[in-house]
């Protein structure tokens, strides 16, 4: 998050669930066309009692036992929390924490928890990766950098689904179906992932909630010795971050959200505002394409989208060779996952650039492989962390689903199509996926106000493809103490992406509390 980098690097934000349940959540059944505010007349979350409830109490007061983690400079602990908050006694479940510990000078503040999105991003995987190591000195100089990996998540009893080949096959799915034939495919497909959630991860996939997650994070404060939590969430992580705030706002200290999301809106609403981000972000990719002398995709800007999504058409008929020793060719579903994990990083577009010109020009599809891969988190070996299994899980027991059928989906791909000519359909399709999850939701849109938060600072990227800009207008507005720091430019979250204004605005946030100014802009 605070250096520019590839999707092939370290990748915070909300995640594709594969191609084939590609967006952020998948939620309601709400209308799509509504200009309406969604946040009005949602039901506010409530703030939970301040007082600990004495079936929690053994848990606010465990002691972390810190050991090697086997990356230099980084300690390791478990953290048990239980399974399920509503019957305490029930059972627990095993939470991986990592930290690192201030370095100094300076006078430690106290602990900075981390998360980098997904839901079903590693933030201990980032902390070690890229937080500990890489966020701004003077912020690790007076913080004990601290990661969680919710519950459901990587190192922390995380959920399964299917194997690598499963996945393979899953990754590959047509989500453009010309037909009945290649629909019913689809939904099998959706059904078997679900069902290979179920089966494998019966008990947890009903305790996986954004609520829970938080609440744990309210157990980690306490056993770090914390009396207020500091927090830097992006994407995904800044839901996370605000549901903290609306169920403990006393508990409250500095906290960032970066590339925010808006806990208002239903599923539907939701994957069309992302659909039209992800086309806001690939015109400035096109704008910047014709620019180059090796843009594969024509020399005017309008030539672009028209070209890529011929070249998507091209590959729904004939898919590509890409050498992968698994014999995988480059579907159309593979081909358009690489191309929308470029837009998550301006960085990245010369990789696309050469991706797309090896596959149009040279019938390569070995570069947009990469990217889509890497966007999976599948390794050289054919397996897949489980990223894409609790991005799924978490989102499906959130929020009701976008869609219940088939029929839903193609009455609304004409407001998707608009919102996107070049992603929109396979967008609309792959908001399917919760439709055939094996466990009720049980969350709704709802507004978070954490009246009584300290000052709480919410950063929105204009341009940004997965977290649109106006996601963090609705959020600020909703927050009681909100500030929001605007970044003028291209790519997924703010912080530590090039922009002085911004960083030196929240390093001196997070180092020295100074409060930030409401609706400052930076570029």
């Amino acid at each position: 998050m605070h250096t520019r980098r590839s999707p092939h690097r370290f990748r915070t934000g909300v995640t594709l669930v594969s191609f084939a349940a590609l967006l952020v959540s998948a939620c309601s059944s709400g209308s799509s066309t509504s200009t309406a505010s969604p946040a009005a007349g949602r039901a506010v979350l409530a703030a939970l009692p301040q007082a600990t409830p004495s079936a929690l109490a053994p848990y606010y007061g465990q002691k972390l036992s810190w050991r090697d983690c086997g990356v230099p400079g980084f300690q390791c602990a478990t953290m048990r929390a239980p399974l399920d908050y509503a019957h305490p006694g029930t059972g627990d479940v095993r939470l991986a924490v990592a930290r690192k510990k201030a370095t100094g000078p300076g006078k430690r503040i106290g602990s900075l928890l981390v998360n980098p999105g997904g839901p079903g991003g590693s933030a201990v995987g980032y902390l070690q990766q890229y937080a500990g190591v890489g966020y701004p000195a003077q912020v690790r100089a007076r913080y004990d950098m601290v990661a969680v990996d919710p519950r459901g998540v990587a190192r922390s009893e995380p959920v399964e689904c299917l194997d690598g080949r499963e996945m393979d096959a899953y990754t590959q799915t047509d989500v453009t179906p010309d037909d009945q034939r290649e629909t019913d495919e689809l939904v099998d497909a959706y059904k078997e992932f679900a069902e290979g959630c179920g089966a494998q991860s019966p008990k947890l996939l009903r305790h996986v909630s954004t609520v829970e997650a938080a609440r744990d994070m309210d157990i980690l404060r306490a056993a770090l010795g914390d009396r207020k939590l500091t927090y830097v969430g992006a994407s995904y992580g800044t839901f996370l971050g605000a549901t903290y705030a609306g169920l403990f706002p006393k508990q409250v200290g500095r906290l960032v959200l970066d590339g925010a999301m808006d806990p208002s809106l239903p599923s539907r609403r939701m994957n069309l505002d992302q659909t039209a981000g992800f086309e806001t972000a690939f015109r400035s990719f096109a704008k910047d394409c014709v620019r180059q002398p090796d843009c594969p995709l024509g020399t005017k800007t309008a030539q672009v989208g028209k070209n890529l999504k011929a070249f998507f058409d091209r590959l729904d008929a004939r898919p590509l060779p890409t050498g992968d020793a698994d014999g995988r060719r480059l579907t159309e579903s593979l081909a358009t996952t690489g191309v929308i994990a470029a837009m998550y990083d301006e960085s990245a577009w010369e990789q696309l650039r050469e991706a797309l010109t090896s596959a149009i020009r040279e019938n390569d599809g070995a570069g947009l492989l990469v990217l889509s891969d890497s966007y999976y988190e599948r390794d050289a070996e054919g397996d897949y962390a489980n990223l894409m299994f609790a991005n799924s899980a978490v989102n499906c027991l959130d929020l009701p689903a976008a869609f219940n059928g088939p029929d839903e989906v193609r009455k609304a791909l004409p407001d998707f199509e608009k919102a996107s000519p070049v992603f929109g359909e396979g967008l609309a399709w792959a908001s399917l996926n919760c439709a055939y999850w094996p466990v009720a939701p049980t969350g709704e849109p709802h507004r978070i106000e954490a009246k009584g938060a300290a000052p709480i600072v919410v950063v929105g990227t204009t341009r940004d493809p997965a977290t649109p800009y106006r996601w963090a207008q609705s959020l600020a507005r909703q927050l009681s103490s909100a500030r929001l720091l605007t970044y003028r430019g291209d790519g997924h979250t703010a912080y530590g992406r090039g922009s002085s204004c911004i960083d030196s605005t929240i390093n001196a946030y997070l180092v020295r509390g100074t409060p930030v100014r409401d609706g400052k802009r930076c570029s």
